[in-house]
């Protein structure tokens, strides 16, 4: 399996106004081109919070740990739409009502990403996708503040989760 890299996905400015657009491929190759992603980070009663394991396929971050659910926006949706695209396809969730966190610009060597973050605390059932993910699991605080900085987690969920969370 691998990414559709001729998937389109709108072009933003840093407020979230379309400007135009541009295949995945086209944005993950070092060009630059903004475009917006949804996070979701799902924490149970006791304050752990799910991390999913990126397959080895993906063509960013393989192989480590990530955000609860991340996707990416597709051309002509919301971002309220695509976390719950990304929710049910990623984890299998749909009943629930997240709370958003904000939004900031994300960038790494190869992409600039419009991150909008959103939190929700759950404890019903979770169903990691097998064709999406490698898997998932509950993780404390405790667990993550450890990790961060060992090369287990994306980079991208290291900043944000301390941005946010820490």
């Amino acid at each position: 399996m691998k990414d559709n890299s001729s998937e389109i996905f709108p072009v933003v400015a840093e407020d979230g106004s379309v400007l135009g657009s541009a295949t995945r491929g086209e944005c993950h190759n070092g060009s630059r081109l903004l475009h917006p992603v949804v996070h979701l980070h799902v924490f149970n009663s006791k304050g752990e919070v799910f991390l999913q394991r990126r397959p080895e396929w993906k063509d960013i971050q393989p192989g480590k740990w990530d955000t609860s659910v991340g996707g990416h926006i597709d051309f002509g949706e919301t971002p309220e739409q695509a976390l719950v695209r990304e929710v049910r396809e990623e984890l299998g969730m749909t009943d629930f009502v997240p709370e958003r966190m904000g939004m900031y610009v994300f960038e790494s060597s190869r992409e600039r990403e419009l991150v909008y973050v959103h939190r929700i605390v759950y404890d019903g059932p979770i169903s990691p996708s097998a064709t999406e993910l490698d898997g998932g699991r509950f993780w404390s605080l405790d667990e993550i503040r450890v990790a961060i900085g060992r090369g287990f987690l994306t980079p991208n969920f290291e900043s944000e989760f301390k941005r946010f969370f820490l």
